[in-house]
């Protein structure tokens, strides 16, 4: 049996800063970016939208629309002795992308079958897109704000990339983290995983592998799968019926492929 896959869903995600963090460059506190936004960056713009532990999204590609522009600004940081020191961070500036995604169900969560109602979690979806997404938007790290904005298939092939034309390799970055709710193997079970790969951005767009094609992997350490019942969880039917109260739901299916 074919595996369930819904079918794409598009979003435009732009702001003034990114800081999409190289993670080589973590240890000495000073940050410098990638040039383009990961797939775990942009898994979790998509999961700030909606999100449900039913199932999972993959990223399929990204279109870079503006040129890659940098800035760097000092940042005070506290010390423990109660002092401060200044770091340097590199960050992008005046980004926007356009997101091409779909989801799949969650076959780790067999105790949220119930809660497989491809046509809700939809039109759920595409709503919180139209109203900028149900929390808020990080390009990166916390305080680069960013804002989205639901667009349709027609959009995503038809706004022109700067890297229009142009075929440029950005060598191997950080691709994505792997946690135990999402795990396909043995050697992902109970465990949180880092995957690396090399990237390649054609026509100003990255087309992503999934998490499981990466080939360079990293154990990071053990990690559980959260527990979700009543006291956490709302089912799509009852939130679904949530948004028809509030007059906000309509059946806008057609819509997305225009």
């Amino acid at each position: 049996m074919n595996k369930f896959k819904s079918d794409p869903f598009y979003m435009k995600v732009f702001g003034d800063y990114a800081l999409f963090t190289d993670p080589m460059t973590k240890g000495g506190g000073e940050k410098f970016t990638y040039q383009v936004p990961t797939y775990q960056a942009l898994k979790g713009i998509v999961e700030a939208c909606y999100w449900k532990p039913t199932f999972y999204y993959v990223i399929d590609s990204v279109k870079v629309i503006k040129p890659i522009k940098t800035e760097t600004k000092g940042i005070l940081s506290p010390m423990k002795n109660g002092g401060k020191d200044l770091n340097y961070c590199t960050y992008l500036k005046d980004v926007e992308y356009l997101i091409k995604y779909h989801f799949e169900w969650n076959d780790n969560r067999m105790d949220l079958v119930y809660d497989r109602n491809e046509k809700k979690h939809e039109q759920i979806l595409l709503r919180s897109m139209q109203r900028g997404g149900r929390r808020d938007i990080f390009l990166g790290t916390r305080e680069c704000i960013g804002y989205i904005e639901r667009i349709g298939k027609r959009d995503f092939h038809n706004i022109k990339s700067y890297y229009d034309g142009k075929n440029i390799s950005l060598g191997i970055m950080f691709h994505s983290f792997v946690y135990p709710d999402e795990a396909y193997d043995d050697n992902t079970a109970n465990t949180l995983t880092s995957n690396f790969c090399p990237i390649v951005m054609t026509d100003g767009i990255l087309d992503f592998v999934e998490p499981k094609d990466c080939k360079i992997k990293h154990q990071l350490g053990d990690y559980s799968i959260k527990k979700f019942d009543e006291s956490n969880f709302t089912s799509v039917d009852e939130l679904f019926d949530i948004y028809k109260k509030e007059g906000v739901m309509n059946d806008e299916s057609d819509e997305r492929s225009s």
